[in-house]
């Protein structure tokens, strides 16, 4: 099975006083290519559905990572981390059967933060999707549970 189809059967096994938490991040590296002695950057996006057992006793965690080219545009990356988080509910939307719902975005409501360039974005397309947002400091599942995924140490 998939990590979602994984996702969908822990939620829907879950009791309707489950929390389902769903967020991403990702990190940028390069990579040496021997063959034509040229670097090229990726950047490895992780994506994390967490099932809060009765929002009270334990989790279960759900992952994917892909690894995609990056351009330098952080702006990009970010909204592409928005993007697998909608995805992600799209995939669970059907099973939620009225669970407690939060998604994370991995982004800073402080000017001082580069993440702060897509925070009206990020958050206004999750609101348009009648969902609210969680941002830094309230993100965890995005800022950590993702971040620790994307830094692969959750294999």
């Amino acid at each position: 099975m998939t990590w979602l189809e994984n996702a969908r059967e822990a939620i829907k096994a879950s009791s309707k006083e489950s929390s389902i938490y769903i967020g991403a991040d990702s990190v940028r590296f390069k990579k040496d290519f021997y063959d034509n002695g040229k670097s090229k950057w990726f950047a490895k996006y992780a994506t994390v559905i967490v099932v809060h057992m009765d929002s009270r006793h334990g989790c279960k965690v759900f992952h994917d990572e892909q690894i995609l080219p990056d351009f330098g545009q952080l702006r990009t990356r970010l909204l592409t981390e928005v993007q697998m988080s909608i995805d992600a509910f799209t995939a669970i939307e059907d099973v939620l059967g009225g669970r407690h719902l939060e998604i994370h975005l991995d982004v800073n409501p402080d000017p001082k933060h580069a993440s702060n360039i897509v925070v009206k974005e990020a958050s206004g397309w999750v609101l348009g999707m009648g969902l609210t947002p969680k941002i830094k400091n309230e993100a965890w599942a995005a800022s950590t549970a993702a971040d620790y995924c994307a830094h692969g140490r959750l294999n």
